[in-house]
């Protein structure tokens, strides 16, 4: 506020809630209520944990982005990390940048190679990672990388072509990419490894089917990590989204694929009367 900048690590996402009112109370709001005299140009880095647990592993994307006055950014790859940074730390606008551990040893997939040059990535902007027709997956954070297995074994397995865009971004977020892809095929599943109920995927389904719903073949459908507290390491695998389970969404929810036999362990059951037994029971 007196004319620096901050680039701050809170570490695990979880933490949030023990700097709540600096980050929800007075860092987004201090620019509006100065009427744009003071700046905060603050990016805080908050990672989202793997294999550590209840209290060290949680997404909590969502409770940031219904915060206004802060801009919420959540890359997957090295290449993004890197332009998406750049964008944060040379603006002035409070960013809270979300990294995910599961992709920390993740070399770059999409790119050639990250360059050593400065380049800036627009904050806001999705990313067609992989082409397709057929149905669309829109991930947020880590799950890019079980969207883009899926989306391997639907061409593989089903003749299945799926495009997959990776968010990037929450707040702001330019659906045009998206709707554009949707117009093409008809089919959108959104995930990511926030917990399911309450998720900031929600939000962008409803804006989604809103506005694409003359293009809609199927119900915009949302595959995310279960109403559970997160389990211990050894058990993660039935907490998080898996491909197996953006697979049987798809069939339960947005078209039947030809001889696909869920497996048991394959994840939730998507079925109308498992969804209301679960919201009963508060999980």
């Amino acid at each position: 506020m007196e004319g620096g900048r901050a680039l701050v690590e809170l570490m695990y996402c979880d933490f949030l809630g023990r700097a709540g009112d600096e980050v929800f109370n007075q860092l987004s709001k201090w620019q509006a209520m100065s009427a744009g005299v003071l700046r905060l140009p603050v990016v805080l880095r908050v990672s989202v944990g793997s294999k550590y647990g209840a209290q060290h592993s949680q997404d909590w994307s969502s409770l940031v982005a219904h915060i206004p006055g802060l801009k919420v950014v959540f890359p997957a790859t090295p290449y993004d990390a890197k332009g998406l940074m750049a964008s944060a730390l040379r603006g002035n606008d409070p960013v809270v940048f979300f990294e995910s551990q599961r992709v920390y040893g993740v070399t770059e997939w999409f790119q050639k190679e990250v360059p050593a040059a400065y380049y800036t990535i627009p904050i806001g902007l999705p990313d067609v990672k992989r082409p397709g027709k057929d149905i669309t997956i829109l991930s947020i954070g880590s799950t890019l990388y079980r969207a883009v297995e899926a989306a391997e074994r639907l061409e593989r397995e089903f003749s299945m072509s799926a495009e997959v865009v990776d968010a990037r971004s929450l707040v702001p977020f330019d659906y045009g990419p998206v709707l554009e892809s949707v117009r093409k095929t008809g089919r959108i599943l959104l995930t990511s490894d926030a917990c399911e109920r309450g998720s900031f995927l929600h939000t962008l389904a409803t804006r989604i089917q809103e506005l694409a719903f003359d293009h809609l073949d199927a119900p915009v459908t949302v595959v995310g990590a279960r109403n559970w507290i997160t389990p211990a390491a050894e058990v993660e695998e039935l907490f998080f989204p898996q491909s197996d389970w953006i697979l049987q969404a798809i069939h339960a929810r947005i078209v039947p694929l030809r001889g696909y036999r869920p497996a048991p362990g394959d994840g939730p059951d998507f079925s109308p009367a498992a969804v209301l037994r679960e919201e009963r029971e508060g999980v």
